[in-house]
């Protein structure tokens, strides 16, 4: 997965753009762009939508510290990743939408269950104590999930877009 100079400016923009969107909605919690943003370069990027996924992470840490909190970070995003990498490319266009809301959407309610395996091993925690983390933390990812779905609405706005400008960069 060769880059090139143009790619790592527009990942590293991307990475920045992730990381700003978060930073901007920190107020409301769980609700934000994270998901639709991840969809939208994976679905525009493929293989190579990783590179600002991870370039997002790397931030995370950076500015946030590389604490326990940030070590699932190194595999959650990975999942909505792999998830939409496996969806038909084809899908009928009417279809598409709504389905790639649904993996955003259940990415958010599942949130906490993916947590869930780092902060056992980190924590010592048993399988009831991890049971009764992820209890705790389902009031949060039932908002993470319905304002994904929500917020999933601009993402093939947002492929379009994204879609329209590497054809009009490659052209040029």
């Amino acid at each position: 997965m060769k880059l090139t100079s143009r790619e790592i400016a527009v990942f590293g923009m991307l990475s920045g753009l992730m990381y700003a969107s978060k930073l901007i909605m920190e107020a409301l919690p769980n609700i934000h762009l994270l998901g639709t943003l991840i969809v939208t370069i994976t679905l525009v990027y493929r293989k190579k939508a990783l590179y600002p996924i991870y370039g997002y992470v790397l931030l995370n840490g950076l500015f946030s510290g590389f604490s326990m909190w940030w070590v699932p970070y190194l595999y959650v995003w990975t999942v909505l990743w792999a998830a939409v990498m496996l969806l038909p490319r084809n899908m009928p266009k009417k279809t598409a939408p709504l389905v790639y809301m649904v993996v955003c959407s259940l990415h958010g309610f599942l949130f906490g269950v993916l947590y869930a395996p780092a902060q056992a091993l980190m924590f010592g925690l048993t399988f009831k104590g991890t049971l009764a983390w992820i209890a705790a933390g389902f009031p949060f990812d039932i908002i993470h999930g319905i304002s994904n779905f929500c917020v999933g609405t601009l993402i093939m706005p947002l492929t379009r877009a994204l879609s329209g400008a590497e054809r009009m960069t490659r052209r040029n």
